[in-house]
């Protein structure tokens, strides 16, 4: 169940979902179809919710409660993937197993959010501490990064933000890079519209593919009418990845925000399973992933000259840019090919679905 993100989240559907389909389960899938215009995939029976967005949230809480109360008889087992929706299974009786998947650390994201004014954010913070520590007594939690351990008394089962590796993959191309993932100001949107203007001399595109904030529409806008760059919007995760295969190289300009710091950008990881170099600003879990490997290569926060002069690099170099490719592919093959975790995770759930409260 989600109100906060899209149906077709690659974590949620196309990753958790999808193993325990495969592994026999029959799941019902809430989330917000029409708020997001989609259909919901057949593998799954599915619960339209109200979208959870800016500080329009309490309806669609209330919208969930009341689902979670007419079907807690009916699952043997609830999965929740927003901090908002502790607030629709708390004080619930009789209800089954309840899993939250932590996404995010919840508290740090406020610095991030700007429809929530600045001095509210101390006190919604100390209040996302107390649900965690309430989540915590009450529910079985999963991980999605071994950073997040930190803000819990408790040990609990990390499920990295992995990706399937394709068997085989393309070499990379010379004339296009790419961007998969959300669009905003801290996720160097405006960057990415400079490194395109950049490059469009030199012949080199700039793809960008996902949803982009209310913040970020009219600049992607302005820069597609003038023919700078290409946007694609959202697109369900199997397709967007195939936009990846050939590019020359796949972008990740964080900026230095605390929810970055400790966490793992699956782009990159994705960008690797699909054998194309990656350039990342250097965000602590980034750079450790790309140098470990040679995957890539590492510019300034906020420098769009360097991204630039990065991807020239790479076009100019066939050599270094294919072995950067095929390192980057090997390693995610090796190390972060979704199955190996699948399994832990389905079985997770099953022993948890078979203790009832």
């Amino acid at each position: 169940m989600t109100v906060v993100h899209h149906p077709e989240d690659a974590r949620i559907l196309h990753r958790q979902i999808r193993a325990l389909v495969d592994a026999g389960h029959e799941v019902t899938y809430a989330a917000p179809y029409t708020a997001r215009g989609v259909m919901a995939r057949p593998w799954v029976n599915a619960v339209d919710l109200p979208r959870a967005a800016e500080r329009r949230r309490l309806s669609a809480v209330r919208a969930a409660r009341k689902v979670f109360k007419r079907m807690r008889d009916q699952v043997d087992l609830a999965v929740i993937h927003d901090p908002e929706l502790l607030l629709a299974v708390a004080g619930v009786r009789r209800r089954p197993p309840v899993v939250w998947d932590v996404h995010e650390d919840t508290p740090a994201t406020l610095s991030l959010k700007p429809w929530l004014p600045a001095f509210l954010r101390p006190p919604v913070r100390f209040l996302a501490r107390l649900l965690e520590g309430t989540a915590e007594r009450h529910l079985h939690l999963l991980l999605a990064e071994s950073a997040y351990a930190g803000r819990f008394r408790q040990t609990h089962l990390v499920v990295p933000n992995e990706t399937w590796v394709p068997d085989e993959v393309t070499a990379p191309g010379d004339d296009r890079v790419v961007y998969l993932g959300w669009l905003s100001e801290a996720r160097g949107v405006r960057e990415a519209i400079e490194v395109a203007r950049l490059l469009r001399p030199y012949r080199v595109t700039v793809e960008l593919i996902g949803y982009a904030d209310p913040q970020s529409r009219p600049a992607l806008n302005e820069a597609v009418a003038e023919g700078v760059l290409e946007w694609r919007d959202f697109m369900p995760n199997d397709e967007a990845l195939k936009r990846l295969d050939g590019a020359l190289a796949g972008l990740s300009l964080l900026h230095d925000e605390p929810n970055y710091r400790h966490s793992m950008p699956t782009k990159i990881v994705e960008y690797m399973a699909h054998g194309i170099p990656v350039i990342t600003t250097p965000s602590p879990r980034a750079v450790e992933l790309v140098e470990r490997y040679d995957s890539g290569m590492v510019v300034p926060w906020r420098d769009p000259q360097a991204v630039a002069q990065a991807v020239l690099y790479l076009r100019d170099d066939v050599r270094e840019r294919h072995a950067r490719g095929a390192r980057g592919y090997a390693a995610a093959r090796a190390n972060h090919h979704w199955p190996n975790s699948a399994r832990r995770f389905v079985a997770q759930l099953e022993a948890w679905a078979s203790v009832k409260n």
